[in-house]
């Protein structure tokens, strides 16, 4: 395990030697869908395009409920750490174990049931159905071992190790770019061999990991994991308390991409592509307050459960300072260079064009999105997962979604106008975080999730 600097000493330093992991962690992770998208706009079709791009929607609206999860585990295994309470972090582990593989288990079952359902639903073109179907049996074919990557990686944030979450995800894209191009571009597996590269990587990083756990004594659990930890009920029970709101954010938050994405593909297979394109890109251009987000709540949590608010709060300015400058130079690249953005994942150029349209609008959203997920991460760390849950729904149940149909059926409208609703949106949950964050600031309690 990392020397563990979250509780004394400089802020800014280890703030961003566990983020600077975190981050590239993520673009190796974004790679996953990117590379398969990528590759497929590469050598495949338009249809191709357009069913991994509405196929990875889906996936991550089952996938976040995992990483959702985690990040409430992250949290309760940080703060036990800071406490110094090495048992409740053995049980927090164990109660993982046994509710991951359950919730596995079930998603793996209800997409491979409802694979066409579920892309009828979003609306998918006709000539993309049949490869988006493939795409999503295979993807949820393998989500045990996409659920057993996570857990690992979650239990080490929790202990201020983004090193070792890092290695395992940069074995996994090596494998998944290599598969790719192997499935894809030599043997003409189209989405079905993107989607099979994807399965293999994950299962190589999870027994990578194990391994790695198990053999290199630096990287072991500070604390052992007994038998009777999984006979223990409170853990799942806090688990669930703290994980499901922020699951459930993400979850809706995906659901809204889902559904944008369903009223956007009644506009043709370009606007379909167009749109996935886009929303893979966001999961690259918005690194740095991601990386800030899950970092601030490892950060947060451990001095939460060392009763230090103070410190707490300073980490959080300094992630919003360094958030917001990335934030802005994203704003002028995708605000200026929006078609060669997209020109790295097609070469058809009426999908480059109208992505350039819905990019310029978006660009704004990056601003603000740099201050809005510090303030998620600071609140998740603090145990407000409620609150991140509430403004999640009313952003985009409110604003989003209604904004994004309406400007979609104005006459003449096209993707720079309905680009229109995501910095609108964006907007409008800023100024809810920042009312609740004056709220917080104003509070003595420590509050934190009972046992």
């Amino acid at each position: 395990m990392e020397n563990n600097t979250f509780l004394e000493g400089k802020i800014a330093a280890p703030l961003i030697r566990f983020a600077i992991p975190l981050m590239m962690s993520l673009v190796l992770q974004a790679l996953y869908g990117g590379v398969d998208l990528m590759v497929v706009g590469k050598f495949g079709t338009t249809a191709s395009i357009s069913a991994v791009a509405t196929g990875g929607q889906v996936m991550q609206a089952a996938t976040v409920i995992i990483t959702g999860l985690t990040m409430g585990v992250t949290v309760l295994l940080g703060q036990a750490i800071g406490a110094k309470k090495p048992e409740e972090a053995a049980h927090i582990v164990a109660g993982q174990i046994k509710l991951f593989t359950c919730i596995a288990l079930m998603i793996t079952v209800v997409l491979v049931c409802f694979a066409k359902q579920a892309s009828l639903l979003m609306h998918v073109p006709e000539e993309a159905l049949p490869e988006t179907i493939t795409y999503i049996r295979i993807c949820a074919s393998g989500m045990i071992f996409i659920t057993a990557y996570n857990s690992v990686s979650g239990i080490f944030r929790g202990m201020g190790n983004s090193r070792s979450p890092f290695l395992f995800v940069l074995i996994a894209c090596t494998i998944n770019i290599i598969l790719d191009l192997v499935f894809v571009g030599l043997l003409h597996m189209s989405t079905a061999g993107a989607a099979l590269a994807t399965v293999i990587a994950q299962a190589s990083s999870f027994f990578f990991s194990i391994v790695y756990m198990k053999y290199t004594k630096k990287h072991r659990l500070p604390f052992r994991l007994k038998l009777s930890d999984f006979k223990q009920k409170g853990a799942v029970r806090r688990i669930i308390s703290l994980g499901l709101p922020i699951a459930a954010q993400d979850f809706q938050v995906t659901v809204s991409f889902l559904i944008i994405t369903s009223i956007l593909n009644s506009l043709g297979v370009v606007a379909s592509a167009s749109v996935g394109i886009a929303e893979k890109l966001f999961v690259f251009l918005a690194l740095v307050p991601m990386s800030f987000m899950s970092a601030l709540s490892a950060f947060v949590a451990q001095n939460v459960g060392a009763n230090n608010i103070s410190r707490a709060t300073k980490a959080f300015f300094v992630a919003v300072r360094i958030s917001f400058c990335c934030g802005f130079m994203v704003f002028l690249l995708t605000f200026l260079q929006g078609d060669f953005l997209a020109s790295i994942f097609t070469n058809d150029p009426e999908v480059i064009a109208s992505t350039q349209l819905y990019l310029k609008s978006c660009s704004f959203e990056y601003l603000l999105t740099a201050i809005n997920f510090c303030m998620l991460g600071y609140f998740n760390g603090r145990g407000r997962t409620k609150f991140v849950l509430l403004q999640g729904v009313l952003t985009v149940f409110l604003v989003r979604i209604p904004l994004s149909y309406f400007l979609s059926r104005l006459p003449g409208t096209n993707l720079l106008i309905i680009g229109i609703a995501v910095p609108m949106s964006a907007l409008f949950e800023l100024l809810l975080c920042i009312g609740f964050f004056i709220k917080l600031q104003k509070e003595k309690k420590v509050v934190m999730p009972q046992t």
